[in-house]
């Protein structure tokens, strides 16, 4: 093993253990603070342990087990998630190559993205229903964040690699998806990530809402109302851990694709 295999080796030894670290203090101070406290709604961690068990292995007041209100809202995600992606990359694309479009687009674009996603709530209770109300939700908060990070992409684009690419022949089609894109990427990826954790907060505050007994937002709110806070954190812990898995798995595609900028964020 070289120097270089040592020092990444020890880089992440290093940051395993003050990650370690930092989690076992959070939790003492969590006791610490439940103990002081002596509050119903403040739980210890064991209680919220013991919430987490039965409701994994018994379910929820109505039958419903953490691993099904976590699929339907993992689902609800990814087809908002997919569809914010499939729409926003490549509407960002066009925009950022097209200024002109983009500059008569934005007098549109620039006053929705600033409603918050929530906001839409009501009108699509009113106007959609089912699985449609939750994908469009998400779609709200993912395409935007992904939308102008592509246009940000679009716009470090070498212009002389570009010009190179004309002076070679290459036609538009392939300076879009030779040059374009893949220049693109890192900021995409960005969007991607960033849109995610908007959609996540998007799913749960229309699960509370909509009329669907199931979901991680609709756990919430079951045992919020019931005043258990224990079971109320199983939830927002379940939520934070599979956004924090997802996250990762990014993280993972953006190291694999671009291992330049992981050495420049090392």
């Amino acid at each position: 093993m070289n120097v270089v295999s040592m020092r990444k080796l020890y880089s992440r030894l290093q940051s395993l253990l003050f990650a370690s670290a930092s989690v076992i203090v959070f939790f003492i101070l969590w006791e610490l603070a439940a103990s002081y406290l002596q509050s119903p709604y403040f739980p210890d961690p064991y209680s919220v342990l013991k919430a987490f068990i039965t409701i994994i292995t018994v379910g929820d007041i109505d039958g419903y087990t953490l691993a099904w209100h976590t699929l339907m809202s993992l689902e609800r995600v990814l087809l908002g998630f997919a569809v914010g992606s499939a729409t926003g990359v490549p509407i960002g694309l066009l925009l950022g190559i097209k200024p002109t479009l983009k500059n008569a687009v934005t007098p549109i674009i620039e006053p929705i993205r600033f409603i918050p996603p929530i906001a839409w709530i009501p009108l699509s209770i009113v106007l959609l229903i089912g699985m449609y109300r939750y994908v469009f939700l998400i779609w709200v908060g993912v395409f935007f964040p992904v939308l102008l990070d592509t246009i940000a992409g679009v716009k470090r684009t070498s212009i002389t690699l570009i010009q190179m690419a004309r002076t070679f022949g290459a036609d538009n089609k392939n300076i879009i998806t030779k040059i374009i894109f893949p220049s693109s990427l890192p900021e995409i990826m960005n969007g991607l990530r960033v849109g995610l954790g908007v959609g996540w907060m998007c799913i749960v505050a229309a699960e509370m809402i909509g009329g669907e007994p199931v979901g991680l937002g609709r756990l919430i709110l079951k045992y919020a109302n019931l005043l258990q806070i224990d079971t109320v954190i199983v939830g927002m812990i379940t939520i934070g851990l599979v956004g924090l898995a997802m996250n990762y798995f990014i993280l993972f595609l953006e190291k694999r694709m671009f291992r330049w900028r992981v050495e420049i964020r090392a």
